[in-house]
């Protein structure tokens, strides 16, 4: 007998489960923020000018999962607070490019600690081995959805 997805007994879908982690894990992260006046969104795409300096907004915007508009939003915000600063390209004098200043380092390292502490109390249940498979688990998902519908796993 197969159940139908209103079976109260059939475990919830993958895609619920994993919504449910992101929202739990941002509820966390916006409470660990919310001292600083830094949003979850905001130190993420800290994050991301972390490990790729001077980046264009449509760049960032991608690499943050966030819309444009709503990358304007953010970068404004860091700005005014001189987290990031945005200087013309010397290769395209058209473009602004995005990295963090100073004190935007300084930002990260006082909160990427409290982060990994949060990610460490996410996984406490988990030994290595297991972190290592649901780091590549989930990137291979990441993966899947980002190819094209028609191409096939690798």
């Amino acid at each position: 007998m197969t159940s139908s997805p209103s079976d109260s007994s059939a475990p919830p879908l993958l895609l619920y489960v994993v919504k449910q982690l992101e929202l739990a894990t941002r509820a966390q992260l916006d409470a660990l923020l919310r001292p600083s006046g830094v949003t979850a969104l905001q130190y993420t795409a800290m994050t991301v000018l972390a490990r790729r300096p001077a980046m264009s907004s449509a760049d960032l915007a991608r690499a943050s999962f966030v819309s444009a508009q709503s990358t304007a939003d953010l970068v404004g915000a860091l700005e005014r607070r001189a987290l990031i600063q945005r200087q013309v390209d010397p290769g395209s004098r058209r473009r602004m490019l995005i990295s963090l200043t100073e004190q935007g380092h300084a930002f990260l390292a006082e909160y990427d600690p409290l982060v990994a502490q949060l990610e460490e109390r996410m996984l406490r249940s988990l030994d290595q081995r297991q972190r290592g498979d649901l780091r590549e688990y989930l990137n291979s998902c990441r993966r899947a959805l980002n190819a094209p519908a028609d191409a096939t796993p690798a």
